[in-house]
């Protein structure tokens, strides 16, 4: 079957994505990068993420790639600002990749699998393109662990529209959590496993955070797809936007969600 991506490449989706950092999005990776490295970034969306490590491992080869033309377009703008002429975007499967076994030193994943109906074949995919000594690493949010305050009645009706639309199209939210059992079904053997949170706590990462899904709730694929399977209605989606932006404007509020994250080592061949 063909994969859906549930949040969609709108603007609204594409402004939130854009604000990425390889230091709030792969911090648990950068230790194990060297320079002159050779890196794949699967699902490198508006590519902010992606030029962070390719400064990293500079002067080695970094490419971009995404199931769809829309977020690369963007990327390639944002790699022309930096000057950046050695990081390639490209349209590419994560189920297919179309290079050879054993290409690249690194094969980073940043909330990709979540949005599959079968990771573990994403990762055996991802290893297979690793070179024997290479890495293999994944961070992907687990949406059962997003908390917030105040406990708004349309956040809880978000939540669960968001839930039952991931799984409408065969993808796991709560996928943190299962990133560890994945790579060991896909027989990745020497596998690091953490966890890191994203958290919105101040005013202004208060009414940013509120005011992107505000947004989103109304123009993205999450509200495409919650109209097309039934999951909401018009007016449900519309609660549920007035309902992020009364909770970015109160005073006492307060979001988290934790992040699973692993880094394998592929075997050493010999």
């Amino acid at each position: 079957m063909g994969e859906v991506y549930l949040h969609g490449h709108q603007p609204s989706v594409l402004a939130a994505h854009g604000t990425r950092t390889a230091a709030d999005s792969a911090a648990y990776l950068l230790p194990h990068l060297r320079r002159g490295d050779v890196l794949l970034d699967v699902g490198c969306g508006p590519g902010t993420v992606t030029l962070d490590l390719a400064a990293v491992v500079a002067p080695g080869t970094v490419t971009g790639i995404d199931a769809a033309e829309a977020p690369l377009i963007e990327a390639r703008r944002a790699a022309a600002r930096r000057g950046d002429a050695r990081t390639t975007f490209e349209v590419a499967d994560v189920l297919g990749l179309p290079w050879q076994t054993g290409v690249f030193d690194v094969v980073h994943a940043h909330q990709v699998l979540q949005h599959l109906s079968d990771p573990v074949a994403a990762l055996r995919e991802m290893a297979r393109v690793a070179r024997p000594g290479g890495i293999v690493a994944a961070r992907d949010a687990d949406y059962g662990s997003m908390v917030w305050y105040p406990e708004l009645p349309g956040l809880t009706r978000w939540m669960a529209v968001y839930q039952r639309a991931a799984r409408a199209n065969h993808a796991e939210p709560n996928a943190g959590r299962r990133l560890t059992a994945w790579a060991h079904a896909a027989g990745l053997a020497e596998v690091t496993s953490t966890a890191s949170t994203w958290s919105y706590t101040t005013p202004e990462q208060c009414a940013w955070w509120g005011a992107g899904w505000a947004r989103r709730a109304l123009e993205s694929g999450f509200a495409t797809q919650a109209l097309r399977h039934g999951l909401a209605d018009h007016d449900d989606l519309r609660r549920i936007s007035e309902a992020w932006l009364e909770w970015s404007r109160h005073p006492d509020a307060w979001f988290a969600m934790t992040h699973g994250e692993i880094v394998a080592r592929m075997t050493p061949q010999g």
